[in-house]
């Protein structure tokens, strides 16, 4: 029999590797009042092909999300409703570049977007990290690098909140300064952002997008910010539902491309349940449960690594997000201890998988705590341990 879900669990084997949402966590009960409203009250209209920007009702529900959050509403031209992150980093591949254009990319980052731009035929250019995340100082070598060379990256791809891989988070003042930085370069900056809700000690500093003066709002080749947003990990991935905030012309791009002219806006009929999950007050309880389980089970974590990791291994403690990064001793590589940690029943991502260079993030592995239990968590930690001395 085909599989139904992309998760796939080995018995025996306590799974770091998935940063997925745990299915025991969405709101099966809430989305099914969610749908019936959205049948009754919209009827027809919610099965038709939907408006290419996405449906009105739930433009209207996330501006007013924003706002409360935020303190700022999004015009609703400035607003796209995407299948998701992964939806809308291809939508812009296709409207912004060309094969063989160079993007920058933080340093490390989110492994599966870099596969998304080399689909595309993309060079990738790193731009290094630290523990406040991507280093401005180096964006602006590497700026002045390509210059040298008569190029001109087509953007920059960051993931300053909570971050995925290594759960780190730009400080305000370091955003401002990369905003400042990318539009004195006309250098568009796209924005992942789906772990901002996920803060588990504080909120994170306001969004780059929210910081950018109108004119960086601008047009996406010249200094603007692409904010990226998703209900996957705040609701449920299986929606395939997120939305983008952009400057009225590049929303205008994407509404004019001929997937959309063809069938329409994006999951049309689920953007009419979310909306109505959104309306009847469910959304935001449902987000505090998250925070509360997600944070017992990143507190569990990082209390098992305590006491099961040997020495010389070392780890970043997250804010928020779904991962805690971890640091291998001298001479010890990620991907070469896989199989001795699998051996012992459990697995991890190597940190190589996340960088855009050959060598980066050998010492490193990345551990997702969001799917498993916590005495799971502590198991899986005691056996990392034994597989790392």
């Amino acid at each position: 029999m085909l599989p139904d879900i992309q998760l796939a669990r080995r018995g025996g084997v306590i799974e770091f590797g998935w940063g997925h949402p745990d299915l025991t966590l969405l709101p099966v009960a809430g989305m099914a009042e969610a749908a019936e409203l959205a049948s009754t009250r919209d009827g027809a209209r919610a099965l038709s092909y939907g408006a290419e920007q996405g449906p009105g009702c739930l433009i209207e529900q996330l501006g007013a999300w924003l706002a409360r959050r935020e303190g700022v509403a999004p015009r609703p031209e400035q607003v796209f409703i995407t299948g998701g992150v992964s939806q809308a980093l291809d939508l812009l591949c296709t409207l912004l570049t060309r094969p063989g254009d160079v993007v920058l990319v933080e340093s490390p980052v989110y492994h599966l977007a870099l596969r998304i731009f080399r689909d595309h035929g993309l060079e990738l250019a790193p731009v290094t990290g630290d523990a406040d995340g991507l280093c401005v100082d180096a964006l602006a070598d590497a700026l002045d690098a390509l210059r040298r060379q008569g190029r001109r990256p087509r953007f920059l791809y960051t993931v300053p909140t909570f971050g995925n891989p290594t759960g780190a988070t730009m400080p305000l003042a370091r955003r401002q300064v990369l905003v400042a930085l990318a539009q004195a370069n006309g250098l568009t900056v796209l924005e992942d952002d789906v772990y901002r809700e996920l803060w588990y000690d504080a909120p994170a500093p306001p969004p780059l997008h929210s910081l950018a003066s109108a004119r960086q709002r601008g047009l996406a080749l010249n200094g603007g910010v692409i904010r990226l947003g998703s209900f996957s990990k705040i609701l449920a991935p299986g929606l395939r539902l997120g939305w983008l905030l952009a400057a009225p012309e590049i929303v205008q791009r994407c509404v004019r491309s001929g997937m959309l002219d063809s069938g329409g806006g994006v999951n049309h009929f689920t953007a009419h349940v979310v909306a109505a999950f959104m309306a009847l007050g469910l959304f935001d309880p449902h987000i505090e449960q998250l925070r509360g389980v997600y944070r017992a089970r990143r507190d569990a974590l990082l209390a098992a690594l305590e006491r099961f990791m040997p020495a010389g291994v070392c780890w970043r403690v997250p804010g928020g997000g779904f991962f805690v990064w971890v640091r291998l001793p001298e001479g010890c590589e990620g991907v070469a201890l896989l199989p001795a940690a699998e051996a012992a029943g459990v697995s991890y991502v190597p940190g190589a998988r996340f960088h855009a260079d050959d060598g980066g993030g050998a010492r490193h592995v990345r551990l997702a705590f969001s799917l498993l239990q916590p005495d799971e968590l502590a198991e899986g930690a005691r056996r990392l341990g034994q597989a790392f001395s």
